[in-house]
């Protein structure tokens, strides 16, 4: 699977030679980051370091800046970051368990003229290149709360000309960019643009992490809904899991 777009630019074998891998990922906490580390774990070293990070644009970006200024962030860190995990479906022609490169991400905050931050050129080359066919190059919109109705996911696809939506993509690259971090995304669609989700927003702490009883009377609350996230959840962490250890193999 392999979509074109005017960000987009042709892998090619020279230009792989030329970089390595990121030995840091990034990877939402929870069933994303134990999907990742289960990858890893069918990978031979030397494995990157994983780290679990919160959830939504606001949170992670105050992680990231104090991350910044430990002994664990830049100064031990590869300048070359990964960021993976899980992303919702804005486009018809993306379905559950498809594994999406980024190629740039866009935030519109409250009405505000959309901002776009570009992945790293070089790093999106030598993975789109180790999935070969196998990915879909997007464009992303981050968003600062759970997209829930299908009809919201075309529109909002519509005016920002994305075909996915994530929590932490723009953040990540505002942050990082900014300190000098090339940064590449691969993430796993979980959910599709045909169906309308549970509202679990308010499952979502202000520190980006998911509290189990508000999810839990989300879940509850849309029976019919929650059991489609939940088989999509199962099939994507799948192919999350498998994917991990095809970037991440010889």
């Amino acid at each position: 699977m392999s979509s074109s777009s005017p960000l987009s630019r042709p892998s090619t074998t020279s230009d792989c030679n030329l970089i390595s891998l990121p030995d840091t990922i990034l990877v939402p906490q929870g069933a994303e980051y134990k999907a990742v580390c289960r990858g890893l774990s069918r990978v031979k070293p030397p494995k990157p370091l994983v780290i679990a990070i919160p959830v939504g644009p606001k949170p992670l970006a105050r992680y990231l800046q104090q991350w910044q200024q430990t002994a664990h962030g830049l100064k031990e860190a590869s300048p070359r970051v990964l960021i993976m995990g899980l992303c919702g479906s804005l486009s018809p022609h993306l379905a559950v368990g498809d594994v999406v490169l980024y190629q740039a991400c866009v935030y519109a905050a409250n009405g505000s003229t959309p901002l776009l931050k570009p992945c790293d050129d070089e790093l999106t080359t030598l993975l789109h290149h180790k999935l070969k066919e196998q990915s879909s190059l997007v464009k992303a919109l981050t968003s600062d709360r759970i997209i829930v109705s299908a009809q919201e996911k075309r529109h909002l696809a519509q005016i920002h000309d994305t075909e996915v939506v994530d929590m932490e993509g723009f953040a990540a690259l505002e942050v990082l960019s900014q300190a000098g971090i090339a940064v590449s995304m691969v993430r796993v669609v979980s959910d599709d643009a045909h169906h309308d989700l549970p509202n679990l927003t308010s499952a979502i702490s202000p520190e980006g992490s998911l509290q189990p009883l508000p999810l839990a009377m989300g879940m509850i609350r849309q029976p019919i809904a929650a059991t489609r996230l939940i088989g999509g959840a199962v099939r994507s962490l799948r192919a999350l899991q498998d994917v991990t250890v095809q970037l991440l193999s010889e």
